[in-house]
């Protein structure tokens, strides 16, 4: 498959075997944001005092007090440990050049039944298979300046650092063998950050990715690396309250005006407007300076323009429910909901006429807005059209249809953002292309979704042109592909449609293609960003797409959660 943007081949790995998540770890990507949360404003409070290389002991009261005064559970406390040691270390680490720093991966990051790769001194040879995670972030490194080793061993290391050529290293294992390094790396003084495995069996395990690639390209460059984007998605979601949209949109004018306020007010992922906000932040001298009335102005017309589009939306796919409640034109009419919908547009574009900028900046942001609506409704005008005279749907259709109707938002969000803060046209054309894949992957992500939901699904959920039936059409014989499409027909038909269709899906095992193509879109969204020029744009957006693609991971198997508490009291008992 060969990606739209950069004219190459779109590198799909296979999804890792299930493994059994290390007990002593949050089994969620929530959970584990929180706790990071909670260890920075802790080493925040005490930046003075604590100065690395911390000793164990020292780490380990800190890891106790954070436990103790955020009320956590006490069997992570070595996990709040490693954070802790990460978090003082991390302004060193952002100060070595990328070519003085070692990047430490575990050879279990393979597929060991299938991986070809073989074994020197130095650790294992990858064979860039494309079966696992390790081709990618060794390439990564490699490009960025990294000396990176596929291999465990304190004595390599140590070697290492005695050369000299070493100043930092990034390293991921499981928490027994940080625990075994560390008196390595505290001897050594260097700064050290740790990403722990989420598996502990030694065997086919994984990492969260979005944590290994925001520490490999920490910088001092980066001026929103320590930006807590999870306060500005908050400061974002109060802008669109009903007073705080009074303040903006000024006094409503009649009936139309208040159900179109209500209607943006109303529940929604806000990511658009957050997006806006985020690059805007990215391109200041100083970020942590307050967001400007004419950002909030903008944010806000960005996300009438994204109500609207749901409104009409909506109504051309005959759907009933949105937010956990009737849609617009099942609460008010079809003729009330279309009304609606182009007020919203047209406040969108009061908004951004009346931000109080230059001409030549009002004049970009409102040609950015434009672009993408006309995209859109292309995008929308092609699904609606393969509807009129459904056939079966090819995979690169499927992405086109989702490039021109998912993917301008994302662009729309981005681009104004940093049309505001003045960027270059490089910078737009960099953001034009990680918006795209970024788009691609929401929209699978979305589809995905539809497959999982247990609640009844509208006729614009299994039943719309999605990726998974371009998948199903894809996979089944030419001589199935009728059958395909009749059970993609039959999901408006109620639930018993929906479950056959569902069937159908999982008997072609395409969930698990799907999800390799969403994981492969989201790296390409990263691997856009090394054109860009700005450092803290650059970050920040790395860090965007682990915010959009925030998920829980799924819990693990009884046979194997079962195994590992005999081995944990076996190893209790031995150590008695």
């Amino acid at each position: 498959m060969t990606f739209p943007i950069l004219n190459k081949p779109l590198r799909i790995v296979p999804a890792m075997p299930q493994r059994p998540p290390q007990a002593n770890i949050p089994q969620t990507l929530d959970a584990r944001e929180h706790l990071r949360a909670v260890v920075l404003r802790h080493v925040e409070e005490r930046r003075e005092t604590l100065v690395p290389p911390l000793v164990v002991d020292e780490l380990r009261n800190q890891a106790d007090a954070v436990v103790e005064r955020a009320g956590i559970d006490p069997v992570y406390r070595d996990y709040i440990g490693v954070l802790i040691n990460n978090e003082v270390w991390s302004e060193h680490l952002a100060s070595v050049p990328f070519g003085r720093r070692l990047l430490l991966l575990p050879k279990c990051l393979r597929v060991e039944d299938k991986c070809p790769a073989p074994f020197d001194e130095f650790g294992l040879l990858c064979k860039q298979c494309g079966l696992c995670t390790i081709q990618d972030l060794q390439e990564e490194a490699e490009r960025l300046g990294y000396a990176v080793l596929v291999a465990e061993g304190s004595a390599l290391v140590m070697a290492l650092i005695q050369s000299g050529k070493v100043d930092a290293i990034v390293g991921v294992s499981c928490l027994s063998v940080l625990e075994r390094a560390f008196p390595y790396m505290e001897a050594a003084a260097i700064p050290g950050v740790a990403i722990p495995l989420l598996q502990d069996d030694c065997k086919d395990t994984a990492v969260d990715i979005d944590w290994v690639w925001n520490v490999v390209h920490l910088t001092s460059d980066d001026r929103t690396r320590r930006l807590d984007l999870d306060a500005l998605r908050t400061e974002v979601d109060t802008w669109f309250a009903p007073d705080a949209l009074d303040a903006v949109l000024g006094p409503a004018d009649g009936d139309a005006d208040r159900v179109a306020r209500s209607w943006l007010a109303a529940d929604g992922k806000r990511w658009r407007p957050f997006l806006t906000a985020c690059a805007y932040k990215a391109l200041q001298d100083d970020p942590a300076q307050p967001l400007p009335p004419s950002l909030r102005k903008a944010a806000v017309a960005v996300e009438c323009f994204h109500k609207a589009s749901l409104v009409h939306d909506d109504i051309e796919d005959a759907d009933e429910r949105r937010y956990g409640r009737d849609t617009l034109h099942v609460e008010h009419g079809v003729p009330v909901a279309l009304n609606v919908g182009d007020l919203l547009v047209g406040e969108g574009y009061r908004l951004l006429a009346g931000c109080g900028l230059p001409g030549e900046v009002c004049a970009e942001i409102v040609r950015i807005a434009a672009t993408g609506h006309r995209e859109l409704c292309i995008g929308q005008g092609a699904e609606l059209g393969w509807r009129k005279q459904p056939a079966p749907l090819g995979v690169d259709q499927a992405l086109d249809i989702f490039r021109r109707k998912t993917s301008p938002a994302f662009q729309v969000a981005l681009g104004i953002g940093a049309a505001l803060a003045g960027a270059t046209e490089e910078t737009q054309r960099v953001l034009r292309d990680y918006s795209e894949a970024l788009g691609i992957a929401y929209q699978i992500r979305d589809d995905l979704e539809d497959l999982s939901e247990t609640e009844p699904v509208a006729a614009s959920g299994l039943g719309a042109p999605s990726l998974l039936l371009a998948l199903a059409c894809d996979k089944a014989k030419v001589s199935g592909r009728d059958r395909v499409m009749k059970l993609w027909r039959d999901c408006g038909t109620g639930p018993d449609g929906r479950a056959a269709y569902r069937t159908l899906l999982a008997d072609l095992t395409v969930e698990d293609r799907a999800r390799a193509l969403l994981e492969a879109y989201k790296e390409q969204a990263i691997r856009t960003l090394p054109a860009l020029q700005n450092a803290s744009l650059k970050g920040l957006l790395r860090r965007v797409v682990g915010k959009v693609f925030r998920v829980e991971i799924k819990g693990w198997c009884s046979e194997f959660e079962t195994r590992d508490a005999a081995g944990r009291q076996a190893g209790a008992q031995a150590a008695r």
